[in-house]
């Protein structure tokens, strides 16, 4: 199962040179921009690890790529995105979040149906990769 957030999730992989044109295509629109990493990317899971500090004078892409791949080298085994933040609404607003890296074996979800007082359904899903420890979740490539 791939997994489909942010912005280009139903293309194939971004190579690192189209990477590093969205990156600068954030720069040249004034956006901030921050490297996440997760090994739960569970869809309600918005607040996922942050690498470095954000960076909010970078007006070079290869300066944030030097930091997806610093990010990449230290969790091969992760997802990783880029995120850009837009700031000129006068609050915290991102523009533009797109996926860098995955692990490379995405067990999925599964749907999870609880039925309640008065014939209620509740659905929730379930990552499997949750089911192993965190920092362990895809360290091998099985489940």
């Amino acid at each position: 199962m791939r997994l489909m957030q942010g912005t280009f999730s139903a293309l194939p992989d971004f190579t690192d040179d189209e990477i590093k044109a969205q990156i600068q295509y954030a720069i040249d629109n004034g956006w901030a921009l921050g490297v996440e990493f997760t090994d739960d990317p569970h869809p309600r899971n918005v607040l996922w690890e942050m690498w470095g500090l954000p960076m909010f004078d970078t007006r070079d892409a290869a300066g944030a790529m030097t930091e997806v791949t610093a990010c990449r080298d230290a969790y091969p085994n992760h997802y990783i995105r880029v995120t850009a933040y837009d700031a000129s609404l006068g609050r915290q607003t991102t523009a533009l979040s797109f996926i860098v890296n995955r692990p490379q074996h995405e067990p999925g979800f599964r749907l999870d149906r609880q039925e309640t007082a008065d014939r209620q359904i509740r659905y929730t899903l379930h990552s499997y990769a949750a089911d192993r420890p965190s920092g362990d979740r895809y360290g091998n490539g099985s489940v």
